[in-house]
């Protein structure tokens, strides 16, 4: 009987082990841009790239002029939808956004945050992370992009995962 025991154990962290690279490679896919995408690329250049991309009714509109109008179908990545949406200042690609809601993940979607931190450091390396109540944040750097991961969990209602693209903003103290 003890000898049936140790056997199963290495078979349950094989499993494990083959379940956790799965669910990597099954997130790792989605994590990059589309293929063809670029920051700095046109409407034009999109539409090309990503034949499926339609505009939206109603743009988003952030800081900057950023202005979220154009959407593409969602994409699965660490088990939850999510919905991408590119947004254009200036006439350039400057940000792209991929949001899950996790409202019906018994854990906020934790896991999924957790398996795109680990996509992050296999791509760019450790993050500067923080952690509050009610979210989480790991953000990469990489050339001229900004590449930043968060969860919301605080409320239950609102409760999301972000992966988010943007072109990299240098400042200088005057500019604070």
């Amino acid at each position: 009987m003890p000898v049936v025991r140790l056997l199963r154990f290495p078979i349950l962290l094989r499993a494990l082990a083959l379940s956790a690279t799965l669910l990597a490679a099954g997130a790792v896919h989605a994590q990059a841009l589309p293929p063809g995408v670029r920051l700095g690329m046109s409407a034009e250049e999109l539409k090309a790239a990503v034949p499926a991309a339609e505009r939206v009714q109603r743009p988003q509109r952030l800081g900057g002029g950023l202005v979220g109008s154009w959407r593409a179908a969602p994409v699965e990545m660490a088990g939850l939808l999510f919905e991408p949406t590119f947004f254009f200042a200036g006439s350039q690609l400057r940000r792209v956004e991929y949001v899950a809601s996790a409202q019906a993940a018994p854990d906020a979607g934790a896991a999924a945050f957790a398996a795109l931190v680990q996509w992050g450091r296999s791509m760019f390396g450790n993050e500067l992370s923080s952690r509050d109540p009610g979210s989480a944040y790991a953000a990469w750097v990489s050339n001229d992009t900004d590449v930043y991961v968060q969860q919301h969990s605080g409320d239950p209602r609102r409760a999301s995962v972000r992966l988010v693209y943007k072109a990299r903003q240098l400042r200088d103290g005057s500019e604070l």
